[in-house]
């Protein structure tokens, strides 16, 4: 049942259409309605004036096609009456002397409410006003029906009876392009989802600009807009129309049909209204105004049959799909980074950076942010010291990636071998050598840490942190040693991106992209443990800590939009059933859950670091976090 998880499965007709013939209209608006109630729809609207066809001119002033107008509602009322499903219709409507463009609400044999519309344009190959009159010159705020008094007007909000936050509202065609949309009074008011019934004709340029006003009024009203607009079956006397229908979400297109088509077609998605309810929480700006509608509310009952999840997840939330977006995202992260740095190398007068780099992903990515930083400034290469640290679990191929890698860069090559001190060390504490605890693996990564800091004393220079996002989440990092820096470039960049990222850098930079390709093949390790016979790696992040690709799944889903692990449960068995068993998933969600809060105390005090995407978990910006804050209520979710 999907509607626990704030699910609701909503949908646009865009049907087959005779102009004027209001007998084939409504049968065949009858059978997409009964199709889609089949495909577990529960709200669907249908175009702007569907009944009879927008483009009927002047016989909107005949009596005959009003009537029939009318009538044909209450055929499709009947014909639905044994449905679920809540149908939008558009129709013309008279009432106060005057007719109306209008949105008919229907459901389970009744009328629930009429929406018309307010903004009638009437300018280049528009004349509505001709026929129509807006809202706001509607005397009455009812309207019967079929012997039945029935709310009317811009003032109706539907909304569910159990779950307050499902929640429609609707307005018509130009509504949407005027200066003051209403539908910016309906979401203020409470409505999370928008139904647009539309009769948008095309010319050159205007497809593009009607998806980008869709998306973005659903993006600035934090809601859903669902849109549906007069297909290709219109008179085509003066101008064409192509039947465009989309479903956006928080200015996300979910969904859009196939254009210039004569035959009906339904598109569909399941709007996550929780998400939606999130993003308005926590944005408090939202409600930065009252809505000045006095709305009346119509009670509405929306089922919870589905139990199949139509939308589809990235396993990758924090990696475009598409390669020229995910280089544009990369250009932009690289460019953030490297500001970042070079304003924090500016204002502090240092005209060195210090930086250790292992042969791993994330100390490459520091240091070839660090050079773009120094390009930046016009600062030498040469004034990067890069220090490897060979230690216990450093094998020939990591060390050899990181003096080519300094080298081809041309920066300041430091090898300071850390085993002599550690095992100084161990004596100190009286800590085994053999013995490969905890002990023995942060020992290492302090030591490390306070070399950085000493020499970047001694050089007069700037200790770059290269931990990432996915290691702060989960808390793998050495409290006190790969967890402190001076600056942190990498600290709100995933794991899953930092690949991306690498590889965009050394494919449009071109320096040392052979060393960076070898660097990128390298299973993912902290090397604090001793190789294998052979001198391969043997610690596994991903085998202590479990999937980046899940955590990084968990950490978007959890923060960004304040998911239940329950409904977080639910999208990754969606997502990975092909690569993760349920257990597996639960296992690494609780895993991921109880790290998350446990190590909160190392998030506390993290160094600066420039924050480039939605996440950040910095306390001084988006995480204000108790270090110990009880897991339990969390954990209960998925038991």
């Amino acid at each position: 049942m999907l509607k626990q998880y704030g699910y609701v499965r909503v949908g646009a007709i865009v049907p087959e259409l005779k102009v004027g013939n209001v007998s084939f209209n409504v049968d065949e608006i009858i059978k997409q309605i009964k199709k889609a109630d089949k495909e577990g729809v529960q709200i669907v609207t249908l175009p702007e004036l569907s009944i009879t066809g927008y483009s009927c001119g002047d016989l909107f002033h005949q009596d005959v096609l009003l009537t029939a107008s009318l009538q044909g509602l209450k055929k499709i009322i009947k014909e639905t009456a044994n449905l679920d499903i809540i149908s939008i219709i558009g129709m013309p409507l008279s009432l106060d002397n005057q007719l109306f463009n209008t949105g008919v609400v229907i459901n389970k044999g009744k009328v629930l409410g009429v929406v018309p519309k307010t903004y009638i344009p009437n300018y280049e190959e528009f004349y509505e006003k001709r026929w129509f009159q807006s809202s706001l010159n509607a005397i009455s705020n009812t309207i019967t029906l079929f012997d039945e008094e029935v709310p009317f007007g811009i003032d109706l909000l539907f909304r569910d009876k159990v779950d307050k936050n499902i929640c429609f509202a609707i307005e018509v065609c130009e509504d949407l392009w005027s200066v003051t949309p209403p539908s910016n009074e309906h979401t203020l008011a409470g409505a999370s989802m928008i139904f647009n019934l539309s009769a948008s004709n095309d010319i050159i340029g205007k497809y593009e600009y009607r998806k980008n006003l869709v998306m973005m009024q659903s993006a600035k009203t934090k809601c859903a807009y669902i849109y549906a607009s007069a297909g290709i079956n219109e008179s085509t006397t003066d101008v064409v129309f192509s039947g465009h229908a989309l479903i956006s979400e928080l200015g996300n297109q979910l969904v859009e049909n196939e254009r210039f088509l004569f035959t009906s077609r339904i598109i569909m998605s399941d709007i996550d209204i929780s998400k939606i309810m999130n993003d308005r929480h926590k944005d408090i700006s939202y409600m930065g105004i009252k809505p000045y509608l006095n709305h009346r509310v119509i009670p509405i009952e929306i089922n919870d049959d589905n139990t199949n999840l139509l939308r589809e997840y990235s396993m990758y939330p924090f990696v475009p799909n598409n390669e020229e977006e995910r280089n544009n995202r990369c250009f932009e992260i690289f460019n953030i980074q490297a500001s970042g740095l070079a304003k924090r190398l500016k204002h502090t007068g240092f005209k060195k950076a210090v930086i250790g780099v292992s042969g791993g992903l994330d100390s490459t990515l520091a240091l070839l942010i660090i050079v773009e930083a120094f390009k930046k400034l016009d600062l030498p290469n040469e004034n990067i010291i890069a220090i490897t640290m060979p230690g216990f679990g450093t094998t020939d191929r990591t060390y050899q990636n990181a003096i080519n890698l300094i080298n081809k860069i041309g920066a300041t090559l430091k090898e300071i071998n850390i085993k002599e001190s550690c095992l100084i060390h161990f004596k100190d504490i009286n800590q085994d050598p053999n013995n490969y605890d905890v002990t023995y693996e942060n020992a290492q990564a302090r030591e490390r840490t306070q070399i950085l800091m000493d020499v970047a004393n001694k050089e007069g220079g700037l200790v770059i942190g290269t931990g990432d996002l996915s290691e702060l989440a989960l808390g793998w990092c050495t409290y006190n040693g790969d967890h402190m820096s001076m600056y942190a470039v990498n600290t709100s960049i995933p794991k899953t991106l930092v690949r991306y990222l690498v590889k965009w850098i050394a494919d449009t930079h071109d320096d040392a992209k052979d060393i960076v390709y070898d660097i990128l093949a390298t299973p993912i390790s902290p090397e604090l443990l001793p190789p294998d016979e052979k001198g391969n790696i043997t610690q596994m992040t991903e085998n202590t800590v479990g999937p980046y690709i899940l955590h990084d799944f968990f950490l978007y889903h959890f923060f960004r939009y304040g998911a239940s692990p329950k409904k977080i449960y639910l999208l990754a068995k969606k997502t990975f059933k092909d690569m993760y068993s349920d257990d597996e998933i639960k296992k690494w969600l609780t895993f991921f859950l109880k790290r998350f809060f446990n190590q909160q105390f190392k998030r506390n005090c993290l160094p600066d670091g420039p924050k480039v995407g939605t996440i950040s978990l910095s306390p001084r910006g988006d995480l204000r976090m108790p270090s110990d804050g009880d897991v339990s209520i969390w954990l209960d979710d998925i038991s």
